[in-house]
């Protein structure tokens, strides 16, 4: 058996950014003498190495500014890095601005041949893959207009439709996918997944985790221009979620106001039973949220409500004391109310508790949005937000 070569080589690549403070040309004309003042270094890459292995998928993740684009563009030979050294081999094929090497004044006919050219091939080439290309893109009716009149859905579809007609050995994909209506999302995607049983390289930025993890066999998480995980795309967007909660969490501590009507939640607690604080909810645990409430004059008709969403906001679960046809004493001095969860299946991931002091017309008196988070390990079987113990029969 032949072993895998590395298709991509980054050894040490840092890539910095001059953030000037001038407003005008003016003011940097004036002070050119003195510009370090005026000047700030970014670095967008620091000390990266990696090696990415022929016929893998590699998903870079990180929250924005976290240098992935920046990356994209470094592997692709875009940009150049401030140190460090970039190797490639193989055809490259590159889909990182929307409507990049199209020009606006030029048909959808004229610029396939032009972007085609851009990526390598010959009018030859081009003539042979013309009518593939537009098919994929689904613009016939547009080809011969100039692409300026193009929405962006039409730009990507076209531009996609010509990356993907190069054969390519490595592709690039930057977020622009995230462009096209859902139908051509799941084209390209089946498209990508017939480049990975043909032994092609991809290398996907996306905030989509879900993405990551059903097509790619490898994640790099980047923060502040670092790699902070290298490895399986499961525990890698489980690492970042953690990362975004942490964050969120103190933009909500940083901007905390004050509750409103005299009610208010002072606190909401999670535990899982029979396991160690903060350890992960397994399929069939029992989860007890604890909420405690108060008001300063006395609230004679409220209930208390549980909702848990997952990393996209869906609601998987909620309920209320109503709900539940419990009658609460009137709220002045701090009552504990307990939420039991019984034999909870959560599938996979990551999710977020959220806790609410409401009357009994509904209104919210009080909310704690995302105040909890628990994590469900990984199971291999399946994915979605409802875990079931697979058994499958042929036959």
């Amino acid at each position: 058996m032949v072993k895998s070569v590395p298709v991509v080589q980054l050894s040490n690549v840092s890539k910095r950014f001059v953030i000037r403070k001038e407003k005008s040309l003016k003011e940097r004309i004036v002070n050119a003498g003195r510009s370090a003042k005026f000047r700030e270094d970014f670095w967008a890459l620091r000390d990266i190495s990696l090696e990415i292995e022929s016929g893998s998928t590699i998903g870079l993740i990180g929250s924005n500014g976290s240098g992935k684009s920046t990356l994209l563009k470094a592997i692709g030979g875009i940009i150049e890095p401030t140190s460090g050294s970039v190797l490639r081999r193989g055809r490259l094929a590159a889909l990182l601005e929307l409507g990049a090497g199209f020009h606006p004044d030029l048909t959808g006919r004229e610029n396939v041949y032009l972007n085609a050219s851009i990526l390598g091939l010959s009018r030859k080439q081009t003539d042979f893959y013309f009518d593939d290309i537009v098919e994929f893109s689904g613009i016939a009716n547009f080809i011969d207009t100039q692409v300026k009149f193009y929405s962006s859905g039409m730009y990507v579809r076209l531009a996609f439709s010509v990356a993907i007609h190069v054969d390519p050995d490595l592709l690039l994909v930057d977020e622009v996918l995230a462009v096209g209506d859902e139908a051509f999302q799941r084209k390209c995607l089946d498209k990508i997944r017939s480049f990975q049983a043909e032994g092609r390289t991809i290398i996907l930025v996306t905030h989509s985790l879900g993405q990551v993890n059903e097509l790619c066999d490898r994640a790099v998480l980047l923060k502040a221009g670092s790699v902070v995980f290298d490895g399986e795309p499961q525990k890698a967007t489980a690492t970042f979620r953690d990362i975004l909660e942490d964050r969120r969490l103190e933009e909500v501590a940083a901007h905390a106001d004050e509750p409103i009507n005299q009610g208010r939640i002072l606190d909401v607690t999670m535990t899982v039973v029979g396991r160690e604080q903060g350890a992960a909810v397994e399929p069939g645990d029992d989860i007890e949220v604890a909420m405690t409430f108060e008001h300063d004059t006395g609230m004679p008709n409220w209930m208390a409500a549980l909702q848990i969403d997952s990393v996209s906001g869906q609601v998987v679960y909620g309920s209320t004391t109503k709900r539940a046809g419990i009658k609460l004493s009137p709220l002045r001095e701090a009552q504990t109310v307990t939420f039991v969860l019984k034999n909870s299946n959560f599938g996979s991931g990551k999710y977020f508790i959220s806790a609410s002091l409401m009357d009994t017309s509904g209104v919210h008196m009080h909310d704690l949005v995302q105040v909890l988070s628990f994590n469900v390990p990984y199971y291999s079987l399946a994915v979605g937000t409802v875990h079931a113990e697979t058994e499958i029969v042929v036959g």
